[in-house]
């Protein structure tokens, strides 16, 4: 279902943010990429008075939850929004180059993160692409009923072809690769879902009434 819409009696909303973890923002350290946020996500990027990263994050609002009818587990969750890298041109490190990263959709299913990406260099655009697996998922991902659902997906780990593409769009020469085949924990995506029940169509009628209640009151009111 879309976030907001309805599903067995239920409306949605959620929410998810990535982290990066420590050895990824050392491997940014040592290119010199910046961060910055990209469209509905908020970054929440700390650096030290050295310039260095102490912490690196990006909350981005839900698009959907997909559900088995059966079990009514959680089967994935997509978000909009996301975060931009840029590399300057660093000798033996960065030819130079961007990666925009946005629009994460996470598969519980193949435990397997897909995402838009944003490529210099010659990436372009990829809609739908496989850039991280994923090792473990803890938490609450069966919506039983009304109720704030939170899980945890961690053990981030890129993907040959996410590999292959970072390199591409950020640049990577000898030293930059080294740093990024360095990382064995990319970071962790935690995500919120809120389950709201739906009200019964005669709560609506009631609704309804009272509202033309209230409107036959100012009428009354009025004469």
């Amino acid at each position: 279902i879309n976030v907001g819409g309805s599903w067995n009696g239920l409306t949605a909303t959620g929410s998810a943010t990535l982290s990066f973890s420590a050895d990824l923002l050392g491997a940014l350290d040592t290119g010199k990429i910046a961060l910055a946020n990209y469209g509905a996500a908020v970054s929440n990027i700390v650096k030290d008075t050295d310039g260095f990263y102490v912490s690196a994050s990006a909350a981005a609002p839900g698009t959907a939850i997909t559900f088995d009818d059966a079990t009514l587990n959680v089967l994935g969750v997509a978000t909009t929004g996301g975060m931009t890298l840029t590399a300057p041109v660093v000798k033996s490190v960065s030819s130079g180059g961007s990666l925009t990263v946005t629009d994460l959709s996470a598969n519980l299913s193949n435990n397997t993160i897909y995402a838009t990406i944003i490529g210099g260099n010659g990436v372009g655009t990829i809609t739908n692409f496989a850039l991280w697996n994923f090792a473990t998922l803890t938490g609450g991902t069966t919506i039983a009923g009304p109720g704030t659902y939170n899980n945890s997906i961690t053990g981030l780990s890129l993907t040959t072809d996410g590999f292959a593409k970072f390199s591409q769009a950020l640049g990577l020469l000898s030293l930059g690769k080294s740093a990024m085949q360095g990382i064995t924990d990319y970071g962790t995506i935690s995500s919120t879902i809120v389950a709201t029940a739906v009200p019964e169509p005669s709560t609506y009628a009631l609704m309804g009434l009272g509202l033309i209640g209230v409107a036959v009151a100012k009428r009354r009111r009025a004469a």
